[in-house]
């Protein structure tokens, strides 16, 4: 064999560059929403995304027309238009500028760097390499991954993949090749990546890497989900060995075998039949005027909604203290979805107090339901919990039905099943079009932990498998403390404190884990809002948070609860520690929080087209949870979509909002943290959380055929562990077309109440969180609490912001609004 004409080509550095450019989602249990172009974060947002355009072939902004559509219909403001130029590109500028934004036509058509070395496969012999190695590798890829859905395991699984495939191989009575050569290179554990490499893109190794990043973007799904398994194996519950190594190395002689099958070995390495050399895929880019448009349009349409959220913000006439007594108080997570609850609770009860914050209420660990095998992870997914909270005597089983059965695939037993439980099956499903229900193939918020089960919150010096069972009484007030202290909740306690988790239902929905909380790694909040409420009514927590400043009357008992965004529904567990009388004040507030709940799902089926959003709230609240479990419904729910916001503050400073359900809402109170220990940790959070989840739905939005999952109705759902269309496409990361068709593609704004030199100073503690601000990927705006003055930052620095919007629209009633139109509302005041 011949050799390589240099040794530039390094394996090692090539996998770790492939893996940090792959898609990085997990599979489908631990969906968590993430920035889709991660491995472009270290530069400044513009810039990544035409360095990402120009390199991937990917769409990064939405089209002239729909901006300058966007323009003619008023969604983008004529004085934000102006002065986003003007501070850009100069006053004297302005004219020019805004003639190139709306009337200059621009090709917008660009063949991307990727791609273009392997496409000589195709040139040189009219011969499409993938359509000949795809299917065959995805298959057995999809075979060796599976958690659950074959009848048979991969032989030799646990073995290791490559270990496995020739296992397969040498004792099959057929062979996944054709060609004797490409069958001993891979039987030949000796054989290397770099000489199939040479057999393949010849002695010039400088085109090595270009091949391989062509290869493997070529299928991005499977190689990032290759990728994401290799480096967190436990994110399968069924662990697989394999690794990006193993799925070159297969693929190349695949690779080999299809062009010794179907050209003789009468082929040429690459290096012989391309006459010049590609640009090399990583060359730096050049920013062009169409792209200077596109960053243009994009600051214009983003900063056209900011101006009136902030407008709103120093204009609502809201009081800021609200001293009169607490009827009672709710702490729900940060998510949108609660945007609305909150304000509809506050509506119907003035005396009522809601704060909001990440929905793994400060207690991290591992979950065991009762009779489950595996452990869950309910915390966000960078933490690696010490701890383990197992549920017991729970009463309820799991729900089946005869049809869903392994049974059913092989040949005698599924024909058996198909001529006798397939026509029951069938009836069924005819029936679930007019009368859908909650079945079997459900997945509820509420199947997560049963609300009669116990929890063993408290360590009694017991450990499994390395994790400590329960919490101490120090780490549980320690836990406690972080919480109240974080949400600015340290004094004036209600009676009952409402702990409220959150998590979603829904029928024939492989993306379900994307609609839970994603602060408890895409699983519902239930059990750690039951746990911390376990926490802080526990006498002796209490007596040390008493030592640190925080006194929680004897008369204060914290509930724990879970709220399904998909069908607004409320479950609250332990009622039985309940004295008479709070149970019934608890009845009296379950009362309110039901009203709260059907106008919630009315103003949430707005953007239902077959849900009649002018009758009763209670009636559409019937239809809207009728819809969630429908197995024939794309849309369950809509999820973070329209999402643009995250305000770290007091409710007051947004309370007298009417924000559409589009921002996550933070509680913190400047006044308890003035060196902004807490707010650090809130930032930590929230930057990549509400930042993740924000650019995910971004990139799914603008361009949904690579960086989204296009069209929910052709998936199949592979092994468990991904969706793609048909049974031999590539796997599709990102969110489908029904989950962010709504969407405006606007950056996070984040938006936090503080001294802005406490905040440049929290903000430059992580280089993690402060790369999210400082290439804006997030947007930051500072409100100085005395003035209500705004300062947005900017090049490292807080320069002062002076809305441009006078006045803001006001409405006194949020039905008849909501009743009017399905398209994004702006920025009212609700006048009481």
């Amino acid at each position: 064999m011949q050799q390589a004409s240099n040794q530039v080509f390094n394996l090692e550095y090539l996998l770790h560059e492939l893996k940090h450019f792959l898609p990085a989602q997990a599979p489908l249990k631990d969906f968590i929403h993430h920035n889709t172009l991660h491995a472009f974060q270290d530069k400044p947002f513009h810039q990544a995304l035409q360095q990402a355009s120009t390199i991937f072939g990917y769409t990064a902004y939405l089209s002239l027309r729909e901006y300058r559509n966007l323009y003619e219909n008023d969604r983008i403001s004529k004085p934000v238009f102006n002065q986003v130029i003007k501070a850009k590109k100069g006053k004297e500028n302005v004219v020019r500028w805004k003639e190139r934004l709306l009337n200059e036509n621009y090709a917008t058509d660009h063949s991307p760097r990727i791609g273009i070395l392997r496409y000589r496969w195709n040139k040189a012999y009219d011969f499409d390499i993938d359509s000949m190695v795809h299917p065959l590798l995805f298959r057995i890829l999809c075979s060796y991954l599976d958690q659950g859905i074959a009848i048979w395991q991969f032989p030799g699984a646990a073995e290791g993949f490559l270990t496995a495939v020739r296992m397969v191989e040498e004792k099959s009575y057929t062979s996944f090749f054709h060609s004797d050569r490409a069958r001993k290179l891979f039987l030949n554990e000796a054989t290397t990546i770099q000489e199939l490499l040479l057999l393949l893109v010849g002695t010039d190794s400088s085109l090595y890497e270009h091949y391989l990043f062509d290869q493997q973007f070529a299928h991005q799904g499977w190689s990032g989900m290759v990728s994401s398994i290799e480096l967190q194996p436990v994110n399968l519950l069924h662990t697989r060995k394999i690794g990006l190594a193993d799925l070159i190395f297969f693929e190349l002689c695949l690779e080999v075998d299809a062009l010794d099958t179907h050209h003789s070995k009468k082929w040429q390495p690459l290096d012989q039949l391309i006459g010049y050399k590609p640009i090399p895929l990583f060359t730096p880019t050049i920013f062009k005027e169409l792209d200077e448009v596109y960053m243009l349009w994009q600051e214009i349409f983003e900063w056209s909604y900011y101006d009136q959220v902030l407008a709103g913000i120093r204009q609502k006439t809201k009081p800021i203290p609200n001293t009169e007594k607490k009827s009672f108080q709710v702490v729900f997570c940060i998510d949108d979805r609660s945007c609305s609850l909150r304000r509809y609770m506050e509506q119907l009860d003035s005396s009522c107090e809601t704060f909001g914050t990440p929905g793994f209420f400060n207690v991290a660990f591992y979950y065991q339901p009762a009779e489950a095998q595996y452990y869950t992870k309910v915390c966000p997914a960078p933490l690696t919990p010490k701890h383990l909270i197992k549920e017991t005597n729970g009463t309820a089983q799991v729900s089946k039905d005869a049809h869903f059965s392994k049974h059913s695939h092989s040949f005698y037993t599924g024909w058996i099943i198909s001529q006798t439980l397939g026509f029951w099956s069938a009836l069924k499903l005819f029936m679930n079009i007019f009368r859908p229900a909650m079945s079997a193939a459900t997945a509820s918020s509420f199947k997560h932990m049963n609300v009669d089960s116990t929890l063993a919150v408290l360590h009694e010096h017991e450990t499994e498998n390395g994790l400590q069972l329960g919490f101490t009484h120090a780490e549980m007030a320690n836990r406690v403390e972080g919480l109240l202290k974080s949400i600015g909740m340290v004094d004036e306690f209600a009676a009952l404190v409402y702990m409220v988790g959150h998590g979603a239902s829904s029928s024939n929905n492989p993306h379900y884990a994307a609609y839970d909380c994603g602060a408890c790694s895409g699983r519902a909040g239930s059990v750690n809002a039951r746990v911390i409420a376990a926490m802080a009514n526990n006498n002796k927590v209490r007596k040390l948070l008493s030592q640190n400043g925080i006194d929680i009357p004897d008369s204060t008992i914290f509930i724990g609860a879970l709220h399904d965004t998909t069908i607004d529904k409320m479950v609250f567990y332990d009622l039985q520690e309940l004295s008479s009388t709070q149970k019934a004040a608890h009845l009296e507030n379950e009362t309110m929080m039901l009203r709260a709940l059907d106008l919630n799902a009315k103003e949430r089926s707005r953007r239902f087209e077959l849900v009649n959003s002018k009758t009763t709230p209670h009636k559409v609240h019937l239809q809207v949870m009728k819809r969630a479990v429908s197995l024939f419904e794309p849309r369950p729910e809509l999820n973070h979509a329209t999402n643009a916001l995250c305000i770290v503050g007091r409710r007051a400073l947004s309370k007298g909002l009417f924000l559409d359900r589009r921002s996550f809402l933070n509680s913190y109170d400047y006044r308890i943290d003035p060196e902004g220990k807490y707010l650090l940790q809130i930032l930590n959070a929230a930057a990549p959380v509400c930042g993740g989840i924000n650019l995910e739905y971004y990139f799914s939005r603008v361009d949904n055929q690579k960086l989204g999952a296009g069209s929910k109705l052709p998936h199949n759902v592979m092994g468990l562990f991904g969706v793609a269309n048909g049974i031999d496409g590539d796997l599709r990361p990102g969110l489908p077309a029904q989950m962010v068709e709504i969407h405006d593609p606007v950056r996070l704004l984040l938006i936090v109440e503080q001294d802005p030199v406490v905040v440049k100073k929290v903000i430059e503690t992580v280089p993690a969180t402060y790369e999210w601000f400082k290439n804006e990927w997030v947007n930051l705006v500072v409100i100085d609490p005395k003035t209500l003055n705004c300062f947005r930052f900017e090049q490292g620095l807080f320069k002062p912001y002076h809305p441009l919007m006078n006045q803001l629209p006001t409405t006194h009633s949020i039905e008849p609004l909501i009743e009017s139109d399905q398209e994004n509302f702006p920025v009212y005041l609700i006048n009481d």
